[in-house]
């Protein structure tokens, strides 16, 4: 695969840091239930924690609306629900990367059926030029207008997580590897 580096581990980390910041500042002495979106925000989310200073629950969810492909289905499954009762709490829902919206989308109206507080969105990376749904990220690593990531928890059919920084792959090997 062409990879071509975007996002160095160091730019990554300096940016966590700046995001548990803003979080920790935002929530100040509330409580919050912080869930993670697996498979592709696990080694954000593990970074992000570490650099918050807020009194915080965890838990984590699994979505998928891609499978094993590199475009959405169009639908949405939970292959892995929240232990939680997100009841009166104040959700921050992490995510690696925000696209189209459609995942959020659901899942931030299926935690506000449930009696969440608030729900709110914090993502590594913010493609919202590709918003096709009414998705606000709260808190943004990076905005991103094109690429398909890889690196960092994202992932290609399940391989590249495991880079430690943030690539884009070229368009061609992409086509060429959905054949």
């Amino acid at each position: 695969m062409n990879l071509r580096e975007i996002f160095t581990p160091d730019e990554i980390a300096k940016r966590i840091q700046g995001l548990g910041r803003e979080v920790s500042i935002f929530y100040g002495r509330e409580k919050v239930l912080g869930v993670c979106v697996l498979k592709g925000a696990f080694v954000f989310f593990a970074d992000l924690v570490r650099c918050l200073d807020i009194d915080m629950e965890m838990d984590f969810v699994r979505l998928s609306s891609y499978g094993d492909g590199t475009a959405s289905s169009g639908e949405v499954s939970v292959e892995c629900d929240l232990v939680s009762d997100v009841r009166d709490k104040n959700v921050l829902v992490v995510e690696d990367i925000v696209d189209t919206g459609l995942s959020l989308y659901y899942f931030s109206r299926m935690l506000r059926s449930r009696g969440a507080r608030s729900v709110r969105i914090c993502a590594l990376i913010d493609k919202h030029e590709r918003r096709t749904l009414p998705v606000n990220v709260d808190f943004c690593g990076f905005r991103v207008q094109k690429g398909y990531l890889v690196g960092y928890g994202l992932d290609m059919a399940q391989k590249y997580r495991n880079l430690p920084g943030i690539y884009t792959i070229d368009p061609y090997e992409i086509e060429a590897a959905d054949v």
